[in-house]
């Protein structure tokens, strides 16, 4: 059975790439196991033969000795701090995770691709290097342009990976993604911060006036597509996932009121909330997809509204996996002031 490589794997995309990689692979989970890991999102499968986990830090400078051991088909970097708010209040941990720990896996990597030619390295990224969209989509010649410390170290990794491709030859190929959602989300992000104030009867919390529009994808169509691009992606090549379908926050706000109400759970103090938005709040991120559509024929499959039920049904399900995470973690807001 070949093998695989996840870094961040107890994260909510890796996690739940791990779980669709399991059918074909062997796969290595390798973890720094910081605040947005956790092991409930890995518990279904943590038995299974063909899983290993690993707690460690892609800066460790031995990352080569866990490629040559293991000798990966594909490597999928999901390592990263991705939250923008906590950029803004700490931007430190961010330029070492998503700059300096992408340095060392491609300085590991470009002397391992030179043994094991068949190996790919998919870096995961997100469309925020794009910054503000206010009008149409962009693809994947589009200028970079972010807006916060988050998105800049982002944008600065994707860099590094395509400059490592054209000095180095090594293959490897970039993604950027839409605003991911589903089960298994750490709740500092807005819907699942928003489903666990439903269940507990609290207010809704919304930036600003609402008006912040993103393109929301379900995670597992996120991770068919990251398949996909390791399977037939070109080398060198960048490529947009998204859904085509954006909505305001405040939109899909409302609509998990009402799969609330549907469900008979709206309680008398679960109201939005408008409160202060966050420093340099972009306006709107709009991703053009067609070239992994036409080129690798894909699609996502997962509407928003019934993929807004699955998750919403997921956590109510699973309410222990709020337990899993220390109330401070889902309560507190971050990114209030620039410092």
């Amino acid at each position: 059975m070949d093998k695989v490589i996840v870094t961040g794997g107890l994260g909510f995309i890796g996690s739940n790439l791990i779980e669709l990689l399991l059918k074909r692979y062997y796969v290595i989970n390798l973890d720094k196991v910081t605040y947005s890991s956790n092991f409930y999102n890995t518990k279904e499968f943590v038995k299974k033969k063909n899983y290993k986990f690993i707690k460690y830090d892609i800066n460790n400078k031995k990352i080569i000795k866990i490629f040559n051991k293991y000798k990966p088909v594909g490597i999928f970097n999901l390592a990263a701090e991705t939250h923008v708010d906590r950029s803004i209040d700490s931007p430190k941990s961010f330029i070492e995770s998503n700059i300096l720990g992408v340095y060392n896996i491609l300085e590991a990597f470009r002397v391992f691709s030179k043994k094991i030619p068949k190996t790919k390295l998919i870096h995961i990224s997100t469309d925020e290097v794009y910054g503000d969209i206010l009008f149409g989509r962009s693809d994947e010649n589009y200028p970079y342009k972010p807006s916060s410390p988050y998105a800049a170290s982002k944008a600065s990794s994707d860099h590094l990976v395509s400059s490592y491709v054209r000095t180095y030859n090594i293959p490897a190929i970039v993604t950027n993604c839409s605003n991911n959602y589903g089960p298994k989300q750490h709740p500092e992000k807005l819907i699942p911060k928003l489903i666990y104030n439903i269940l507990q009867n609290k207010p809704l919390p919304i930036y600003g006036k609402g008006t912040n529009s993103r393109e929301w994808i379900y995670v597992k169509d996120h991770c068919e597509a990251l398949i996909k691009i390791f399977k037939k992606g070109k080398v060198g090549n960048f490529y947009n996932i998204g859904s085509n379908k954006n909505q305001t926050n405040l939109e899909i706000c409302k609509k998990l009121i009402q799969l609330a109400n549907k469900n008979k759970i709206i309680g008398k103090n679960t109201r939005i909330k408008f409160v202060k938005d966050r420093p340099g709040h972009d306006t709107r991120y709009a991703l053009n997809s067609s070239k992994l559509k036409n080129e690798l024929r894909w699609s996502p499959r997962i509407s928003l509204s019934n993929g807004l039920k699955k998750t919403f049904e997921w956590y109510r399900e699973n309410n222990d996996y709020y337990k899993s995470i220390p109330l401070n973690d889902i309560r507190k807001r971050l990114g209030k002031t620039n410092k």
